[in-house]
């Protein structure tokens, strides 16, 4: 049985992120998203979340800025995961529960310094932490390396291309970031987020889902029921 999460990055970054992220959401595209708990946006992200009892909501930990800056050093292990501690709290307190996964804003979980941590903290909280846990992440929907811009790798005939390839039998994680372009969030990545968003809510992708056999869930059906990862 193939199992695919559609997950959503950078939730709470933006108010136009917010607008993508509930919108795909309700076309019944985007099953889960992880939240970046310290933005501005957040609050609005919340009030979109709650709405929304089919979206599984986690944590997206916030520890550099935009350009990829650390907002505390990574020699320090205890700052480090007080901080992500400290985030993880912020979320419980808002949402009355516990985040349904934890990833990392630009995947710094993938730092040296910052692996065991994260694994630490994942393990402490039994949630499935990005990479280290029996779903499969996927993250080849990204319009940019080298900093140039691939439009073309993000529209809907290379991402059922890629699906077709990639999907097998056990849970997928399908990496993604939509969104709206909007003045309260500069980024690197802009344009390819609404390229993302049309893809995402093209009728093509929803016939290939059904066509194929593939069961949407988010990480909440993992941590409840995890013989489906097996």
């Amino acid at each position: 049985m193939k199992y695919l999460i559609v997950n959503a990055d950078d939730f709470g970054a933006s108010v136009g992120i917010n607008r993508a992220v509930a919108e795909l959401s309700d076309l019944g595209v985007l099953t889960s998203t992880s939240l970046m708990i310290t933005m501005p946006g957040a609050i609005d992200a919340w009030r979109y979340a709650r709405h929304r009892p089919q979206l599984g909501v986690g944590l997206h930990v916030t520890l550099t800025d935009e350009a990829a800056n650390p907002l505390v050093s990574f020699d320090d292990s205890k700052r480090c995961r007080d901080a992500i501690e400290a985030q993880i709290d912020v979320f419980s307190m808002w949402f009355g529960r516990m985040p349904t996964h934890l990833d990392a804003h630009q995947n710094v979980h993938r730092d040296a310094r910052l692996q065991p941590v994260f694994e630490e903290v994942a393990g402490c909280y039994d949630l499935p932490l990005r990479e280290h846990s029996p779903v499969r992440y996927f993250s080849r929907f990204y319009g940019q390396w080298d900093s140039e811009p691939h439009p073309e790798h993000i529209g809907i005939d290379s991402l059922l291309q890629m699906l077709d390839v990639e999907l097998h039998d056990g849970i997928t994680e399908l990496s993604c970031h939509p969104g709206y372009v909007s003045d309260d969030f500069e980024s690197p990545y802009n344009a390819e987020r609404e390229i993302e968003l049309r893809t995402l809510s093209d009728p093509r992708l929803r016939e290939f889902f059904h066509a194929n056999g593939i069961e949407l869930i988010n990480f909440g059906g993992v941590h409840e029921d995890r013989r489906i990862a097996t």
